[in-house]
């Protein structure tokens, strides 16, 4: 949680806002069904992404009257649509032999056969030998009622008739003829409304029918096959049900019902899946055995399983848009009903409550989360991390068999992420548009951001911190301006003070100031670095390396090799922003800036361009390699300070021959042994400009050391 505590304030207040406004207006379309299509889409979406990763239940197989069925009725019988109630009659002898455990048919037979009584006779017949059949039947809205005619003598009903009022109620029905109804041992209803948007996601377990309560198809082979080998019990024996809280229970098996009293359909993997036969196959298969042939299919692929048939063919006009496909064979439909029954696999929709806390929970977490990203990059981070969170959540809710809203949810977390993005812009953007315009010229965009994020530092003021302070100068500067024009002394000082600023910045400097060729630069301020003094001192090495590689242009431009000299001290300042309260810098004062400003100016005395202080350099790590130049007194400080040149790796183990003469030769100058140090230093003076001037300056201390000699060089001069 970036910024300061009334910082921190206003954006919870602001998130707040934003969380409460968002949430109320997602609720009210929401609950107007502003985001019922949307929802539909997405519950689809859940469904075909988890169908495959489901089998279908084994106990349950259909046969299918498709294409190929009809045309090879047509090719190799001569038989046309519709067809004889016969060749039904010869897909149930095949069942028979089977010894399946229950079929249904999702056929409407409501007219007598076009081939004459024996042929309704006959398949009637076949009907009542099985003793395990569901037929059709099909319950409307429309105005009026219809007869109602028993299933085996049998009248369904629930065991307690409080609850039933949550199952929905048909006026007007359509029964199959008296050969078809009388004989079928249960009557499902195989009219199943499809949700708003026309897809078939749910199905009424039972209904209601002129008083009397009605299974739907797939529950009517379920209980069938309950009845099997249970000779002449009647459907009010075998639907035996109860109503309870939003569930219907038959058996030991409990129905979630939503508050229109439909259950919400699981489908599982995909069409070809689930195990499916020709209607053509299955007839060939028992005229096959009924000949002492070798039959296409084994009956014992459909022994002990729940078998239903229902038609594919385009042309019979029972193809229902499902969240699967688009023309789903509406006998699937009701497959998918009886597959989740025996599997208890229903989706269950969550309670109202949940719904309205799940949009409430994502509209406030995405407006806080917009109203505390302190940046563009973590306001990206922030949508990238919140928008798939409701998707997220609700496919897990999905896998573990609960239908949560998505879109509303998802609606919530969009609106709520660019309200709080603009309610950010009107109230944080023209400050941080000052900020930026304000201090890009001299700080990194690292610390531009630590400022937009807590603002409250741009008040007048400082604060006491160890720094790590930088100060640089072109040697000669003088002599190189009066050689140039105007024109040509901005362009190269430009460049030259660009390539020194990138790399300071780049190290995570903060530039304080310009003056002239000079630059003065600090490392931890604004922003913390346990590692300030090695990155100063790495700054500095990369700029000199820098300039070494540009030196050769600004030879053919300004006639002379550019050189810099560079100061760096570690020690407290106070760091903040001085000046007046419409006018400031954020700048740095103490005795440790003064110092570095010295050091920068010591370099000429020992032909040096970088120097560094003990406290700098005590604040290194092994990566670089000192050479420890001398004791100096710097004009306005009391103590003596150790001053040391830094050195990258390779000039260290390049120069190690003389850094090592160099070093030796320091302390005979230390000890006072000045001729002895001389000729040590003179060795080595031709490559070693500060050996050179450590030779003139035993000259002139000449063979013995001033009576309070402590090895001091005190400087008289800036």
């Amino acid at each position: 949680m970036a910024g300061s505590p009334r910082e921190r304030r206003s954006r919870l207040l602001r998130g707040a806002g934003v969380g409460a406004g968002v949430a109320v207006a997602a609720l009210v379309l929401w609950a107007g069904g502003g985001f019922q299509r949307l929802e539909q889409q997405s519950y689809d979406w859940r469904v075909r992404l988890w169908a495959e990763r489901e089998e279908p239940s084994e106990e349950l197989a259909l046969i299918l009257l498709d294409q190929a069925s009809l045309d090879w009725a047509q090719e190799e019988q001569s038989i046309g649509w519709p067809w004889p109630r016969e060749l039904y009659a010869y897909i149930l002898m095949f069942l028979e032999r089977a010894e399946v455990r229950s079929t249904a048919f999702d056929v409407l037979y409501l007219e007598p056969s076009g081939y004459g009584v024996f042929d309704d006779e006959s398949f009637g017949a076949h009907i009542a030998e099985s003793g395990r059949f569901a037929g059709a039947m099909f319950l409307s809205r429309e105005a009026g009622s219809g007869e109602f005619i028993p299933a085996r003598g049998g009248r369904a009903n629930l065991e307690a008739a409080a609850g039933t009022e949550i199952l929905p109620e048909f006026p007007r029905a359509q029964f199959p003829i008296e050969e078809v109804g009388g004989n079928s041992l249960l009557l499902g209803n195989v009219h199943a409304p499809a949700d708003s948007d026309g897809v078939y996601r749910r199905i009424a377990p039972a209904t209601l029918f002129d008083g009397r309560t009605i299974p739907s198809l797939g529950l009517a082979a379920y209980l069938a096959g309950r009845g099997a080998g249970a000779g002449e019990s009647t459907g009010q024996e075998l639907f035996a049900a109860e109503i309870g809280d939003h569930t219907l229970r038959v058996g030991d098996r409990e129905i979630p019902l939503d508050g229109g009293g439909y259950a919400l359909l699981r489908y599982k993997g995909h069409r070809d899946d689930r195990p499916a036969f020709s209607a053509a196959a299955i007839l060939q298969s028992e005229l096959q055995l009924q000949a002492g042939e070798e039959p296409i299919i084994d009956p014992a692929e459909l022994a002990d399983r729940y078998v239903m048939f229902g038609f594919s063919a385009p042309g019979l006009f029972d193809l229902r848009p499902s969240p699967l496909a688009a023309n789903t064979p509406g006998v699937e439909i009701h497959a998918t009903f009886l597959e989740n029954l025996l599997s208890d696999s229903f989706v269950r929709a969550t309670p109202v409550g949940l719904d309205a806390a799940a949009i409430i929970l994502f509209a406030f977490l995405a407006a806080f989360a917009v109203s505390f990203a302190g940046s563009t990059h973590l306001t990206v981070a922030v949508y990238v991390l919140i928008l798939p969170l409701p998707a997220l959540t609700a496919l897990a809710t999905y896998t573990a068999g609960w239908w949560l809203p998505l879109a509303a949810p998802t609606g919530a977390a969009v609106l709520a992420l660019a309200s709080a993005g603009v309610a950010n812009y009107a109230t944080e953007g023209r400050q941080r548009r000052f900020i930026k315009n304000a201090f890009s010229q001299y700080l990194s965009p690292a610390v531009i951001e630590n400022l937009i994020n807590e603002p409250d530092r741009l008040t007048l003021g400082g604060e006491r911190r160890e720094l790590s302070i930088f100060f640089s100068d072109l040697e000669g500067f003088t002599s190189l301006s009066e050689g140039l024009s105007p024109e040509e002394l901005t362009a190269l000082l430009n460049e030259y003070l660009s390539a020194m600023t990138d790399i300071i910045q780049e190290e995570g400097g903060t530039i304080d100031k310009y003056e002239g060729d000079a630059i003065i630069a600090f490392w931890n301020a604004p922003l913390s670095f346990e590692d300030h003094a090695e990155r100063a001192v790495r700054a500095a090495l990369r700029c000199q390396n820098t300039l070494a590689e540009l030196r050769p242009q600004f030879r053919r431009r300004a006639g002379k090799d550019l050189r810099m000299r560079i100061g760096i001290n570690t020690g407290p300042a106070v760091v903040g922003n001085m000046g007046s309260r419409t006018r400031f810098d954020y700048t740095m004062l103490g005795d440790a800036v003064n110092l570095a400003a010295r050091l920068e100016g010591i370099n000429k005395q020992f032909g040096t361009y970088t120097m560094i202080s003990a406290d700098t350099a005590g604040a290194l790590g092994p990566a670089f390699s000192l050479r420890e130049l001398s004791r100096v007194a710097v004009v306005g400080r009391a103590e003596p300070v150790t001053v040391y040149e830094p050195l990258t790796e390779d000039e260290a183990q390049d120069r190690h021959d003389t850094l090592a003469a160099f070093a030796t030769a320091l302390q005979l100058y230390y000890a006072g042994e000045f001729e002895r140090a001389r000729s040590a230093f003179e060795r080595i003076a031709d490559t070693d400009p500060p050996a050179a001037h450590y030779a003139e300056r035993c000259r002139q201390l000449g063979t013995e050391p001033p009576p309070d000699w402590n090895g001091v060089w005190v400087m008289t001069s800036k």
